[in-house]
């Protein structure tokens, strides 16, 4: 799979602080990448060096293997954690605008916005001022100002902070489309659930470094400890606790650390053995919340 954007070796200080130190990740055409870090750690640094809102000290970021910098359209849609929208201005009339600057006509534009107020039906709203909005209602209004020019790169820095269960599956099932349709979303959350859910790859930052960085799946292999979670009908033979390490979770569910020497082979002869009747057997991956803290932590000391 090709790569959208690419940064290599970004840098970017603040006097005597590094915000963003040799950074270098990709984000491939139609994915999901969760950008990932504690307060503090470099995100809204490396974001606005992205949407161009300020410039590297050194490195490249390259969009479709162009310097992000010289491209007059970059086709990037962002939406900041901090909304930025006109409280005094119309809906409809302020999406219109929004969607202009971007390099659309006057009629695409309101195409574009009719076709996003019609899908959230929210066409009720449009001659509505922000300020006269909830923070669920205008994050749905931000959300469609930054994706009504069609961007290929999408940026969302926190898109469901203020959202409701209903109206934040909403905004997700758009945002798989959209991916699903072609366009790349770096996508900054501090809501681990949602990154195993909805992300592909990610990259974990802090003070500025990438600590982690990789596919989900195989960031959660990189983790696991060999615990395994077995349920069976009859109780466990007291034999069993002293050959494995085993715990009981509650009745009939138990967990398993496998020693080094040990298979999960190992565990099923046993049981086939001692007539056991298992029901299930499955390996325990840590979350990305235990990742995440575990990385962190191990990072911040260094």
């Amino acid at each position: 799979m090709a790569d959208l954007l690419r940064l290599e070796n970004v840098v970017k200080e603040y006097g005597a602080l590094k915000a963003v130190d040799h950074v270098s990740f990709k984000v491939p055409e139609s994915s999901i990448v969760g950008l990932l870090g504690p307060n503090g750690a470099g995100k809204t640094s490396l974001i606005r060096i992205i949407t161009g809102i300020t410039q590297a000290d050194s490195g490249n970021v390259l969009l479709h293997e162009k310097d992000i910098y010289k491209i007059k359209d970059p086709s990037v849609g962002y939406m900041p954690e901090e909304r930025g929208l006109y409280k005094k201005m119309k809906v409809g009339e302020q999406l219109i605008f929004l969607t202009r600057l971007r390099g659309l006509s006057k009629a695409d534009a309101e195409k574009n916005v009719v076709f996003w107020m019609k899908k959230f039906q929210i066409e009720s709203w449009w001659n509505k001022k922000v300020n006269e909005l909830s923070k669920g209602m205008s994050q749905k209004i931000q959300f469609i100002a930054t994706v009504s020019h069609n961007p290929k790169l999408i940026i969302l820095d926190e898109p469901f902070s203020g959202l409701d269960p209903i109206n934040t599956n909403l905004i997700k099932d758009e945002i798989i489309r959209l991916k699903e349709e072609g366009a790349s979303i770096l996508f900054s959350t501090h809501r681990m659930e949602q990154v195993e859910e909805m992300c592909e790859h990610i990259v974990l930052i802090n003070k500025g470094r990438i600590v982690l960085n990789g596919e989900v799946n195989d960031v959660r292999n990189s983790y696991k400890e060999n615990i395994f979670e077995l349920t069976t009908s009859n109780n466990m033979p007291e034999e069993f606790f002293s050959e494995f390490d085993c715990n009981i979770k509650k009745e009939r569910h138990y967990l398993i650390r496998l020693k080094q020497q040990q298979s999960t082979n190992d565990i099923l002869s046993w049981l086939l053995h001692h007539e056991v009747n298992l029901i299930s057997f499955n390996e325990l991956l840590p979350t990305f919340n235990e990742i995440f803290i575990k990385t962190v932590n191990d990072t911040s000391h260094e």
